[in-house]
């Protein structure tokens, strides 16, 4: 990632915590990590001090030229109460960075930017629930996605409400660097590990981490720890004492999709892990993950993350940790 610049767009009335995730994930230094890191860019878009939410005042140190040249693009949550569109300039210079190769995302509202652009136009996107169905009859054309973190299209990038923001970037560096980096990103900002939805897919709901006050806990911590055990959903709901039914209802309310796919994104995630920081062969991760074949692991990778294994190793092993 040398020389990767994320530029994030500074603007009069910014909402100053989708902006702070931003800086904490790809401003600070991380020397902790091998290789270089990004090299941020807070870009102005009005002339002279503007003002952000909660009374500060900032002048940005870039501007939209920097915008236009930037390799990742960010718009934080866009100002919705007195409804401004974006301003033309800035429009141009995120569609000269797209034009260009850059990856654009959007961040909670930032999404009505993207649009007013016309780099949503039948792509699939997201925004906060508060949102939804004003971005969905203002740009019709969007195919709207409800109820989940983020939308990944592979150059073009939207997250929900303002907790998703941290999930969208985390997701980018994953993207980048690998889930081995993105979970000590997280660790160092004292957030959950990352959970990607693939890269090129969308997570549904965040996959709660163990925690024993919630409703069936039991029974996901003896899902994460046996993952290379075959699992149904009736083995599943017995280890409940539940019926099969009644377990897939409240599953579904604790996590937010069904235990066949929470399973399958909990093996994809460990198998991600064993290939970034293991020389294990491609058999013996299918068989310590629960896909049991080669094939199996193949197909999953291919279908979430758009790549075989055995590219996925050569790309990210060398971007892991050191220490």
């Amino acid at each position: 990632m040398k020389g990767h610049t994320v530029a994030v767009v500074v603007y009069d009335g910014l909402a100053m915590f989708e902006y702070g995730v931003t800086h904490e994930i790809f401003a600070l230094e991380r020397p902790e990590l091998s290789g270089c890191w990004y090299e941020f860019k807070a870009c102005q878009v009005e002339e002279g001090p503007v003002r952000a939410l909660a009374g500060l005042t900032i002048t940005a140190p870039h501007g939209l030229d920097d915008i236009a040249t930037a390799d990742t693009v960010i718009v934080p949550a866009w100002r919705m109460r007195d409804h401004m569109a974006p301003p033309d300039d800035l429009l141009d210079a995120i569609r000269a960075a797209h034009a260009s190769g850059a990856r654009v995302a959007s961040l909670c509202s930032g999404a009505f930017v993207l649009a007013a652009s016309g780099l949503l136009d039948g792509r699939r996107a997201t925004t906060h629930w508060m949102y939804l169905d004003e971005l969905a009859r203002m740009y019709p054309t969007i195919r709207i996605e409800e109820n989940v973190l983020y939308v990944d299209e592979g150059d073009v990038l939207t997250s929900a409400g303002s907790a998703a923001a941290m999930d969208l970037c985390l997701h980018i560096v994953a993207t980048d660097h690998g889930t081995a980096v993105a979970n000590m990103v997280a660790r160092r900002a004292v957030v959950p590990p990352h959970r990607s939805g693939g890269q090129a897919q969308y997570v549904d709901l965040p996959l709660p981490e163990p925690d024993d006050t919630l409703p069936l806990h039991d029974v996901l911590g003896w899902m994460r720890a046996n993952l290379a055990e075959a699992m149904t959903v009736a083995d599943l709901a017995r280890r409940a004492a539940l019926s099969p039914r009644t377990f897939a209802r409240r599953f579904r309310e604790v996590t937010g999709t069904t235990p066949l796919r929470w399973l399958a994104e909990e093996r994809l995630t460990s198998a991600r892990q064993l290939l970034e920081t293991t020389d294990l062969a491609l058999d013996r991760v299918a068989e310590a993950t629960g896909f049991g074949t080669v094939e199996t692991l193949r197909h999953h990778f291919r279908h979430r993350l758009g790549t075989p294994p055995s590219t996925y190793r050569a790309t990210f092993r060398q971007l892991r940790p050191t220490g």
